[in-house]
């Protein structure tokens, strides 16, 4: 680990970098245009009504 103290800067311009590539692929980024080309959703499927057929609580009388 004596390297890290040595090399640490380096390690900082990167995620530097990193992020500012970020921003700059957001700001790309047209929102307007695919919320105006939203593809719709599919209905949500309840993946407990495979097991949950019978009840688990005791029935009242």
């Amino acid at each position: 680990m004596h390297w890290l103290t040595d090399y640490w800067w380096v390690i900082l311009v990167i995620l530097v970098g990193i992020v500012l590539n970020g921003i700059k692929e957001l700001r790309r980024l047209d929102h307007k245009k695919f919320l105006a080309n939203k593809p719709e959703l599919p209905p949500h499927r309840d993946n407990n009504a495979k097991w949950d057929d019978e009840e688990d609580w005791p029935k009242k009388k």
